[in-house]
């Protein structure tokens, strides 16, 4: 009998979290279901097929765990698996111990995995996965295929404040509700939030922090080069090991994509203008912002 094709995935979330007004350092926590845990969409399989490609040829700079982290990676796969099963149903199906995925034509033994277990998970969602210590919130273990200009080696092993040192306003303004937050969050609990950016390319692997420029961005150029880059992050606290969840999925827009999306250009100007210099420096974005807005002002005049 011929099994029927699993039915078209949904359209690529397009994500615009820009905060009218002056940039404000925030947690920006919105609560979410469980069902939530991950942001499923089109452009699953060609972001698949990346995460493999950097899980077969770059392993060591995308995937790495301490000692002390295998229970927290055995549950973090058990956990992603129940959920693609319960949430994502129509791709993905289980008989016995082995998970088929329907959209790659893959199948797992979750029981005997042939891989890490951390590892398989990040082969069976878009979302980076990255695990905090229950007792110290430092990096234990990541799956990381999609680094926003950080290396997981430079981060793996590090608590809060050393991995957000790099961070304008962190220590001043964040350190301290974000490990109060960590802290007091229960298992069974799914918060969000987003972060945002823009890099002139459109490469999901980007984990040199410091980008040699190339040709000068302009205002004509901007809308195909520049590439709005948007993180969902999700934080939850793990049942059995009591290890924080932090998951990271990444979707990039071409500027002209946003641009083309009714108030989108001017809410992103503002935002632009809204960021203090060294926000704007650490996020990679000074060296083009005047022309970024230029060409944002053309679709948006600003009043």
């Amino acid at each position: 009998m011929l099994t029927a094709p699993p039915p078209a995935l949904p359209a690529s979330p397009l994500w615009l979290p820009f905060a009218p007004g002056p940039y404000r350092p925030a947690m920006g926590l919105i609560a979410r279901p469980p069902a939530e845990l991950t942001a499923f969409g089109a452009d699953y399989p060609a972001q698949m097929a990346e995460r493999r490609a950097l899980l077969g040829l770059r392993r060591a700079e995308v995937f790495a765990a301490l000692p002390g982290s295998e229970a927290a990676r055995r549950e973090t796969l058990l956990l992603v698996a129940g959920h693609l099963l319960a949430d994502r149903a129509p791709w993905f199906a289980q008989a016995g111990a082995m998970l088929e995925n329907r959209l790659t034509g893959e199948r797992w033994n979750l029981a005997a995995p042939e891989c890490d277990p951390l590892e398989l998970a990040g082969r069976l969602v878009q979302e980076d996965l990255c695990l905090l210590d229950p007792a110290t919130a430092t990096l234990t273990a990541a799956v990381l295929c999609f680094p926003s200009r950080w290396r997981l080696a430079d981060k793996l092993g590090r608590d809060l404040a050393a991995i957000h040192t790099p961070v304008p306003l962190y220590a001043e303004r964040l350190d301290r509700p974000v490990a109060r937050f960590i802290a007091a969050l229960a298992p069974g609990r799914l918060v969000e939030r987003f972060n945002w950016t823009i890099h002139d390319g459109s490469d999901l692997f980007q984990p040199e922090p410091h980008i040699a420029p190339g040709p000068a961005v302009t205002a004509g150029t901007a809308p195909a080069r520049l590439h709005l880059r948007v993180e969902r992050q999700t934080l939850s606290r793990l049942p059995e090991s009591g290890a924080v969840l932090f998951t990271i999925r990444t979707r990039q827009a071409a500027l002209a994509e946003v641009m083309a999306v009714p108030g989108a250009a001017a809410a992103l100007a503002e935002a632009v203008r809204g960021l203090p210099e060294t926000v704007a420096a650490y996020r990679g974005i000074a060296p083009f912002r005047a022309a970024l807005l230029a060409a944002l002002d053309r679709v948006a005049p600003p009043r």
